[in-house]
């Protein structure tokens, strides 16, 4: 973006707004992450500026043309993505709005078509609401955001709220078993798009899927794990119930690279595997856990994770702690606040005791590095959506000079 010429800064510093602001009908976008405290918003609120939520954008570009949105606690930013590269390869004039990097594309935007658009409708303090969708899935309604919320059932009224959305529900999409009407996704179970005879070949799942009007198969698909199939699947019963061709879709499929930070290897050989995730939910660390020992049955794998959100890690401690003790060991970092003032008692050192592995231990970032280097694991998994991210690069490089 500042190769294009885009002024960015990242104090929050009243000065730095540029020059131009201080104009009328100037629109001020904001996301969910940014504190009540901060001073260029509230600048902009004492000056009665235009201020509206990056949902609620999304919802205005997005409502005149044909919408798919994808929802779910989890699954939404690769669901989304596979959706958006079987559109543009296909040569729809569709354009992707996206939450994370996508390999094929370095970006998190895929062409830019002006009829058709994907984007992930977000849950988050039920930004989804705001879109116009005629098209929909729900791939997933576990409880989360719970700072939000208050409880589960509040959760799931507003899931239903959004699919309400969706008059006709042959065009809602869902995973078999939620408390919703819809076209339904699943995997080895009767459902109308069925995924079967699923095998790993050369690391890649293939299968068949059963669609209410053909079968599909040897359809590839690269990404590891039952989550990403399912993913996949959901993906492809919106494309082919939109119309695109059959042979588009199973193409697609198999050139789709992947996103950074969902199950991104790092570094893939015979003797050493490292693979960074986004994962801060307890559902999607046992998906990480289940495509790991698929792929990686008798390996030794050392699990680094970082706890993002107090609150979040409050609301889901046993489950925390019951997904990261099946790892052979467990590295805890700090809690990543994000947005939110420490809560009392609430820390890693809490999520460690709840823990039960005694290859645990709670290490502090600057000391990281050479606590995974003194381990024998062969496999190392970095996990969390905080800035855990930033110390991928680092891991990597010792990992490689270790064993090279």
């Amino acid at each position: 973006m500042i190769a294009d010429g885009i002024e960015i800064h990242f104090e929050d510093s009243i000065a730095l707004l540029p020059k131009d602001f201080y104009v009328e009908n100037t629109l001020i976008v904001i996301t969910p992450a940014i504190p009540v405290t901060h001073s260029q918003w509230n600048y902009f609120i004492e000056r009665d500026f235009t201020i509206k939520k990056r949902a609620e954008v999304l919802g205005i570009i997005t409502k005149d043309t044909f919408c798919f949105a994808v929802a779910g606690t989890h699954g939404k930013t690769t669901t989304s993505s596979i959706l958006g590269h079987i559109l543009h390869e296909s040569g729809a004039d569709a354009t992707s709005f996206l939450g994370g990097i996508v390999e094929n594309y370095n970006s998190n935007l895929i062409g830019n078509g002006k009829t058709i658009t994907v984007v992930e409708a977000d849950e988050f303090d039920r930004s989804f609401l705001h879109l116009h969708p005629n098209m929909a899935c729900v791939t997933s309604m576990d409880a989360d955001h719970l700072d939000i919320y208050g409880d589960s059932l509040s959760i799931e009224a507003s899931f239903k709220e959004f699919a309400d959305k969706i008059q006709d529900k042959t065009n809602l999409f869902i995973s078999k078993g939620l408390p919703l009407q819809g076209t339904t996704i699943a995997i080895n179970e009767s459902a109308d798009f069925e995924a079967h005879n699923v095998r790993i070949e050369n690391s890649s799942y293939v299968f068949d899927v059963k669609t209410p009007t053909e079968n599909i198969s040897g359809i590839r698909f690269k990404l590891p794990g039952r989550h990403n199939l399912m993913n996949a699947l959901m993906a492809l019963a919106m494309a082919k119930s939109y119309g695109t061709p059959t042979e588009s879709i199973v193409k697609a499929l198999g050139s789709f690279d992947g996103i950074k930070r969902r199950f991104s290897y790092q570094i893939q050989t015979e003797n050493l595997v490292y693979i960074d995730d986004y994962a801060h939910h307890p559902t999607e660390i046992d998906a990480v856990y289940q495509a790991v020992r698929e792929l990686y049955p008798d390996q030794k794998v050392l699990a680094i994770f970082q706890p993002h959100l107090f609150s979040r890690t409050r609301d889901f401690i046993d489950g925390f702690a019951k997904s990261l003790e099946v790892f052979d060991e467990i590295i805890l970092l700090d809690i990543y606040p994000a947005r939110e003032l420490p809560i009392d008692g609430v820390n890693s050192q809490w999520m460690l005791s709840k823990i039960n592995n005694s290859n645990k231990k709670i290490v502090q970032k600057s000391e990281l590095v050479a606590e995974i280097i003194s381990s024998n694991a062969t496999v190392y998994i970095s996990i969390g959506a905080g800035d855990i991210g930033e110390l991928v690069k680092p891991i990597k490089k010792a990992l490689n000079e270790k064993v090279f």
